[in-house]
């Protein structure tokens, strides 16, 4: 539910930053642009016979939003700024600075987490003057405004507090406004662009006309085709991540830094039964693995309190977390069990480990989550019951988030024993210690009471209309269109279910999937984000275009925002990971080609994806066939590479690279 001022508060924003120049008349050549490549936004209009220009980015080393504002004629920037927020917020002038400052909820049902913004600008030529809550420019020929923002907050149970942010927001400020702005322009550019030019996709090889991109998703709700806002979507989704959840910060959340209200849908959370996974999808095959450790740091933070649930609720050793966490370390079970008793949570946010360490070969980054994932086996193994019919370990009672079925009564109910999805979390958790204690290893008896029960876990099930089931007995859906499709996990981001491996169960998820869009489901951003994933891992390509098209075209805003409806940011991750994976995959235990190809990009490459075994992929095809194929391996390595029904047995030393040709 919602609640910016229920005791665990809400993520929400900073804040407005105004600007007015007390100008009326009309201006011309308005032309504004968020520029990828280097993260910066500049604006440009003419108005009374001057050229104005503005350049916005918000830099990482020196920790400041910085705004750059210059004219092509001397002494013609004025403006007065303020700083504000609906509520809870006081801003005062301060040794020529700006400061908004206030209290907000700490979690705990006080109001303790604090927070400070500081604003100062440095000029050339002009004056600059402060006053109670203005910030005054005259007459200047250029100006940088410098903003530095914190609250004391620290990831840590279960204090969360400790930052010492009115040091660090005045420190920041003043190292900064001792920087020329070309040079802090410079240090942000060398530290994003490394990022983000680890990758490139290019699936147009036309010229590009230069349409402005709110232009480019109205057009396309038409045309349903226009290969650069496929590539600016993949891209877009990459700069989100580098932007939102660099190493040490928190990790991304439902609507991000951009969130822009008091009130965020969902209070701005992490929800543990698609959405925060979803966020994290593009992490390691898109190259940016090091924006993945956010994520870990969340997941460490959570065995304390969800030890205590798991106890509490439960009596159960181990921890638990359901489908709500929050910076806060919440763990209980959602207020309704309809959608609350999602116990597979751990399990699922867990499945990140193994894939973080799958693409690095981290070791000491096993070695720290390794009593992670034991805590979490040890819970699901207190969790699992004997189905006395079946003789199988089941969970329960649980969900299948969040859909309903109709039960033998004809009541509708959401609660049962054994659901495939739980089935299949606690299959891929069971799978993932076993290999991690294998790394490590590590044997001893809890890893074999760990085998023994994988071993009696009740598995994937065909229905007897040729369907994946969802539940471990055939009950029907009270929406066979709904817009979750938690029992295909198993086919991503799982891999217990794979076309080379599980042919039949392959066929089965795919019939499931038919049947659940054929009655109107992929109908949210989210959702349909999720199906281009699916449909890439049943290496139907089509199908996976289509659900692309239908995020484009209906869930993605004039700004390329995900929406849900309402914004939340996990449809731009979910895209930025399904086009990867139409490229590229490495989930069935080899290197998969262009496994799902539209007919739409019949000509196109792709740089820097990365495959599991830490191999770095390059790609060149034309009218639909592959052209060439360069793998590259830092730590060295042995795979099998796979291109339509032709495989090759690659062994890399160290820095190598094999070339693959197609004849």
């Amino acid at each position: 539910g919602n609640g910016a001022n229920v005791p665990f508060g809400c993520f929400q924003t900073l804040g407005d930053l105004w600007i007015n120049t007390g100008e009326n008349s009309a201006y011309e050549n308005y032309y504004r642009e968020l520029d990828l490549n280097d993260a910066v936004v500049r604006v440009r209009y003419g108005q009374n016979g001057t050229n104005f220009q503005r350049e916005i980015f918000t830099s990482y080393p020196d920790q400041v939003m910085v705004a750059h504002f210059t004219a092509d004629k001397p002494g013609q920037i004025s403006f007065s700024c303020s700083m504000t927020r609906p509520e809870r917020f006081q801003t005062v002038s301060e040794n020529n600075q700006l400061l908004m400052s206030g209290t907000l909820h700490d979690g705990k049902g006080g109001d303790g987490l604090q927070y400070m913004a500081r604003l100062m600008a440095v000029n050339k030529n002009g004056t600059v003057s402060c006053n109670d809550s203005v910030l005054t420019i005259e007459n200047a020929d250029e100006v940088t405004l410098l903003l530095s923002a914190s609250t004391d907050y620290v990831l840590k149970y279960p204090e969360y507090k400790g930052r010492d942010h009115k040091m660090l927001t005045s420190e920041n400020l003043e190292k900064a406004s001792l920087k020329k702005y070309g040079e802090l322009l410079a240090a942000h550019k060398n530290e994003y662009q490394p990022w983000f030019s680890r990758v490139k996709l290019d699936i147009t090889p036309d010229e590009i006309l230069p349409v402005p991109t709110d232009e480019r998703v109205q057009n396309f709700k038409q045309t349903k085709s226009d290969p650069h806002l496929v590539e600016l979507m993949f891209q877009y989704g990459r700069y989100l991540l580098i932007s939102s959840s660099r190493p040490g910060t928190l990790p991304a959340n439902l609507q991000g830094i951009w969130a822009n209200k008091i009130q965020t849908p969902w209070n701005g959370d992490y929800h543990t039964d698609v959405n925060i996974e979803m966020n994290y999808w593009p992490a390691e095959v898109t190259n940016l693995s090091e924006m993945h450790l956010p994520l870990f740091d969340l997941i460490e933070s959570l065995e304390g309190p969800g030890s205590k649930t798991a106890a509490v609720q439960y009596h159960n050793r181990g921890w638990v977390v359901h489908p709500i966490t929050n910076v806060w370390g919440y763990t209980s079970p959602g207020e309704s069990a309809s959608w609350g008793m999602h116990t597979g949570a751990g399990a699922w946010i867990c499945q990140h480990i193994l894939e973080h360490y799958s693409f690095s070969g981290d070791k000491a980054f096993l070695e720290r989550m390794y009593p992670v994932l034991k805590s979490s086996a040890e819970f699901y193994l207190d969790w699992l019951v004997e189905d006395p019919k079946t003789g199988k370990l089941v969970s329960g009672p649980a969900v299948s988030p969040e859909n309903t079925f109709v039960a033998p009564d004809g009541s509708k109910s959401q609660i049962s024993m054994g659901p495939s999805h739980d089935q299949q979390v606690i299959w891929n958790l069971f799978t993932d210690f076993l290999k991690a204690s294998d790394e490590l290893n590590i044997n001893d008896q809890f890893t074999d009471s760990v085998k023994i029960a994988l071993n009696k876990l009740a598995g994937p099930k065909i229905g007897s209309d040729g369907r994946l089931m969802e539940w471990a007995e055939e009950f029907p859906e009270a929406e066979p269109g709904h817009r979750h499709i938690s029992h295909m996990f198993a086919i991503h981001p799982g891999s217990q279910i794979t076309v080379e491996n599980t042919p039949e169960l392959a066929a089965a998820a795919k019939k499931s999937l038919d049947y659940r869009i054929a009655n109107g489901g992929g109908h949210t951003g989210w959702s349909a984000a999720w199906l281009i994933s699916q449909y890439a891992r049943l290496q139907d390509g089509e199908k996976a275009n289509a659900n692309l098209v239908t995020v484009l075209s209906k869930s993605t805003s004039p700004n390329l925002f995900g929406q849900h409806p309402p914004f939340q940011m996990d449809a731009n991750f979910g895209t930025t990971a399904g086009i990867a994976e139409m490229l590229l995959q490495s989930h069935a235990g080899l290197i998969h080609l262009l496994p799902a190809l539209p007919a739409e990009w019949p000509s196109g490459e792709v740089k820097g994806l990365k495959a599991r075994g830490g191999f770095e992929v390059d790609m060149k095809w034309q009218n639909g066939s592959l052209v060439s194929a360069k793998i590259y391996s830092a730590k060295g390595g042995q795979t099998k590479v796979k291109y339509g029904d032709t495989e090759k047995s690659v062994s890399l030393k160290p820095g190598g690279k094999f070339e693959y040709s197609v004849n």
